[in-house]
C-alpha cells in the first residue's frame, strides 16, 4: 500500500521550519546591521578573547536566565565579522594559527575540512560542514566531562548544561555554545540540521564560521585548564562495526542504479523539492568514496521523507514544520512507534510495510543494532573509516523508497530491471537485530559449537581401565532415553520427516532442523512485553549453553593433551573420565533445551494473548531451565570440574522438562 503525495504539496513547502524557528535562524541574526572589529574579540597572538564575546550574550531580568533571542541578534554582527575574517585567511595561516588549537577534539582534520568549505560558501556543503562539526565537537566535549564526571550524558543540550564542563571552561563560556547549539530556545544549529528540518538555504554560513572559532576556542581554554589541574584528556574510542556481513541486505550498487537514483530524487514524491540539493549531493559523495558526507547527509532527508509520509497518512500536515521550544519535533523515535502521542494508532507503518519499518528499525534504534543516526551524530564513529558496507546499505535503502513513492511510467523497461534486484530485497528483509533474531543467532552458534563435540580428542577404549566409582554408562544411558522421549512428544511441531529415524537424538537434534525453524518468518514488529520477557530469558539459557560448550571443549582439549603427556595425577585422570562420560548425555540434553527455545519462539506471540496465569507458570519453568543452565556452566567449569553432580542436575531438569510436556503447558501447546 502506497499513499499518493500530490506534487503540488512537495512544491508548496518552501521551508520545513515553524515560524519561528525560520525568524531566529534566518532574520533574527541579520538585523543589527552593525559592523563588529575582530580585533575586540581576538588577541594579538589570535586567541578567542572570551570575555569580549560573552558579554554579547543576554540574560532576563527575572532570573537571570539566557535571553536567546536578544543574544542571537547581539551575536549576529559577531558572527559575520568571524565569518569574513576567517574568510581573509589563506589555509596555510589558518592551519599555522589554529590547527593546534583543534588537537583536544581527536579529529583536526574535520574542523580544517570546514575551513575549506567556509572559503567556497556552497550551501549544502556548509550544512554538512555544521552536521560534522557539531557532532565532532560534542564528543570532544564529552571526553571533558569526564575528566570530572563518570557518566556522560547523551543529549548534548544536557551535556552543556551540566556543571562540569561549567567548571573546566566557566559558566559564560558554555552560555554562550548553547546560544548556538544545544538548547531548544536558541539557534539550536545541531537539532535542526541532522533532524532534517532545515532546507540548504536556510544555514547561514556565518553560524558555521563562528563554531569552528568558537571549537578554537575551547581549545584554548582547555589546554590552560590541564596544565594548571595536571590532568590528561583521554579520547574515548571510538565505535566499530564488527560483522559487517549482517548489514549486507542490498547488493552493491552499480554507478547505473546510481545514475537512476538522480533521475528518482527529482521524480519521486518522497522528497521535498526544497531538499533536492541534499539528496544529489548523498549520492555524488556516495560515487566519490564519502561515505560518512553520503549518510551524514541521507539520514536527515530519510527522516523528512518519512515525516512527510508521517503527516500526510495520520492527517496532521503541521507535524511537518519543527515544533517550538515547548514541543517535541517528529522525529524517527515518533514516526517509528507504534502509537502517536494521542494513543491512536501509527498508520506510517501500514504504509511502508513490514520490511521497510524492519529495515528502520534495525539501522537506527535496536540496541543491538548498528544505531548509525545516533552514533554519527554524537560523533562516535570515525568519519575517515567509515565503511562503504554500511554506507551502501542506507543508500540501496533509500533507492528503494524513492522507487516506490514514483510514478513507474516514467522510467524504462531496462531501468525497472536495474532496480529489481534492490526491490527484491527490500520486500524480503527480516529484523537482524531484533531481540527474537538475535536469539535465532545465538541458537545456531550455539549448536554449531555442540557439533564440534564429537570431533573432540578422546582417550581410546582400550586406555580406560574400569575404575571404581564410573561405572556411570547406565544413568548416562538412562538420560538419553529420557532425551528421546520428550523429543517423541514433541513431534507434533516439528517439520514432517524429521522424526523418521530410530534414532532421534541423531535425526532430530540437528543443525539443519534448527536452521529450518529459524527461518520460520516471525513478525518482530512492536513485541508486546511479555514476548520480550521470554526472549529475555531464552537468550540468557542459550547463552549459558554456550558457555558450557565452550567449557566442554577447552577443557576436553586440555586434558587429552595432559593425558596423552602422563601429567596427570589419579584423581585427575579419573575426573577426565568422568568427564568423558558426561559429554555422553551432555550433548543430546543441550541440544534439545535449544530445540525447545527455538520451537517456542515460533508461537511465543499467541501464548501471551492466552490465560496470565498459563504464561507466568511458564515463565517460571523457564527459569528454572535458566538455574540449570547457570548451575552446569559452574559445574563444567576448569575450577569445579564436577561431573557427577552435572549428572543428577540433567537428570532432575529433564523430569522437569517431560513433565511440562505432559501437561501441556509448554508454549506451544499454549498457543494452538
Amino acid at each position: 500500500m502506497t499513499i499518493p503525495i500530490h506534487m503540488a504539496l512537495l512544491d508548496s513547502v518552501t521551508t520545513c521550519l515553524s515560524q519561528p524557528v525560520h525568524y531566529a535562524i534566518c532574520k533574527l541574526g541579520f538585523e543589527k546591521k552593525d559592523t563588529y572589529d575582530i580585533n575586540n574579540i581576538l588577541s594579538g597572538n589570535g586567541e578567542v578573547c572570551w570575555q569580549s564575546v560573552a558579554e554579547h550574550v543576554c540574560y532576563l531580568e527575572s532570573d537571570q536566565s539566557v535571553d536567546y533571542i536578544k543574544s542571537i541578534c547581539s551575536l549576529g554582527p559577531v558572527c559575520e565579522s568571524v565569518n569574513l575574517y576567517l574568510k581573509s585567511l589563506t589555509k596555510e595561516q589558518f592551519v599555522i594559527q589554529y590547527a593546534s588549537w583543534f588537537h583536544w577534539t581527536n579529529c583536526t582534520e574535520v574542523f580544517l575540512e570546514v575551513f575549506d568549505v567556509l572559503q567556497d560558501t556552497q550551501a549544502t556543503e556548509v550544512a554538512l560542514g555544521l552536521m560534522k562539526l557539531t557532532s565532532s565537537l560534542e564528543r570532544a566535549l564529552g571526553d571533558v566531562y569526564l575528566l570530572k564526571g563518570n557518566d556522560c550524558p547523551f543529549l548534548l543540550r544536557d551535556l552543556l548544561a551540566s556543571d562540569q564542563l561549567a567548571d573546566v571552561f566557566g559558566q559564560a563560556v558554555m552560555n554562550v555554545l548553547r546560544v548556538f547549539i544545544g538548547s531548544p530556545y536558541g539557534l539550536n544549529l545541531r537539532n535542526v540540521l541532522w533532524h532534517g528540518f532545515a532546507s540548504p538555504q536556510e544555514i547561514p554560513a556565518k553560524y558555521c564560521a563562528m563554531l569552528l572559532f568558537l571549537t578554537a576556542g575551547l581549545g584554548q581554554l582547555l589546554q590552560t585548564y590541564l596544565l594548571q589541574t595536571k590532568c590528561v584528556l583521554v579520547h574515548r574510542p571510538y565505535v566499530i562495526f564488527v560483522s559487517l556481513e549482517e548489514l549486507d541486505a542490498f547488493p552493491d550498487l552499480s554507478n547505473e542504479i546510481l545514475s537512476i537514483a538522480e533521475e528518482l530524487v527529482k521524480q519521486s514524491s518522497f522528497v521535498l523539492k526544497i531538499m533536492l540539493p541534499f539528496w544529489i549531493a548523498a549520492l555524488t559523495a556516495f560515487k566519490q568514496s564519502k561515505y560518512a558526507d553520503s549518510v551524514i547527509l541521507l539520514l536527515p532527508q530519510l527522516e523528512v521523507g518519512l515525516r512527510l509520509l508521517f503527516t500526510t497518512t495520520n492527517k496532521c500536515p503541521n507535524r511537518l514544520l519543527t515544533a517550538e521550544s515547548s514541543a517535541l519535533y517528529t522525529t524517527f523515535d515518533e514516526m517509528l512507534a507504534k502509537h502517536l502521542d494521542n494513543e491512536e494508532v501509527n498508520q506510517l507503518p501500514v504504509v511502508l510495510e513490514e520490511p521497510a519499518m524492519d529495515f528502520l528499525w534495525d539501522i537506527l534504534n535496536h540496541q543491538e543494532g548498528p544505531r548509525i543516526r545516533d552514533r554519527l551524530s554524537h560523533g562516535e564513529i570515525n568519519l575517515r573509516t567509515f565503511p562503504r558496507e554500511v554506507a551502501n546499505q542506507i543508500v540501496g535503502f533509500a533507492i528503494t523508497i524513492l522507487y516506490r513513492f514514483s510514478d513507474e511510467d516514467v522510467f524504462s523497461l531496462k531501468e525497472h530491471m536495474v532496480i529489481k534486484p534492490l526491490m527484491n530485497c527490500a520486500s524480503c528483509y527480516r529484523s537482524r537485530f531484533h531481540p527474537i533474531s538475535r536469539l535465532k543467532k545465538q541458537v545456531l552458534e550455539c549448536m554449531k559449537s555442540i557439533h564440534l563435540w564429537p570431533e573432540l580428542p578422546t582417550v581410546p577404549e582400550e586406555q580406560v581401565q574400569i575404575i571404581k566409582g564410573l561405572e556411570g554408562n547406565a544413568e548416562a544411558n538412562t538420560l538419553i532415553l529420557m532425551v528421546s522421549e520428550i523429543i517423541s512428544q514433541l513431534h507434533h511441531y516439528m517439520p514432517q520427516n524429521c522424526c523418521c529415524s530410530d534414532d532421534l537424538i541423531n535425526s532430530v537434534l540437528t543443525e539443519r532442523l534448527l536452521m529450518e525453524l529459524c527461518d520460520t518468518r516471525i513478525c518482530t514488529l512492536y513485541s508486546p512485553r511479555p514476548v520480550l520477557e521470554v526472549v529475555v530469558v531464552l537468550r540468557k539459557i542459550s547463552a549459558q549453553c554456550h558457555q558450557v560448550s565452550q567449557q566442554v571443549i577447552a577443557g576436553a582439549g586440555l586434558r587429552y593433551t595432559q593425558w596423552v603427556n602422563k601429567t596427570l595425577r589419579s584423581r585427575q585422570r579419573h575426573n577426565y573420565l568422568r568427564m568423558l562420560n558426561s559429554i555422553k548425555f551432555l550433548s543430546p540434553a543441550l541440544r534439545l533445551i535449544l530445540l525447545l527455545i527455538t520451537l517456542e519462539l515460533v508461537s511465543v506471540h499467541s501464548v501471551c494473548k492466552k490465560n496470565p496465569f498459563d504464561y507466568q507458570q511458564y515463565l517460571k519453568f523457564l527459569k528454572s531451565v535458566l538455574q540449570y543452565t547457570e548451575n552446569l556452566v559452574t559445574y563444567t567449569s576448569p575450577e569445579k570440574n564436577k561431573w557427577d553432580e552435572t549428572m543428577e542436575l540433567t537428570n532432575k531438569i529433564l523430569i522437569k522438562i517431560r513433565k511440562i510436556s505432559d501437561r501441556k503447558l509448554m508454549l506451544m501447546h499454549l498457543a494452538t
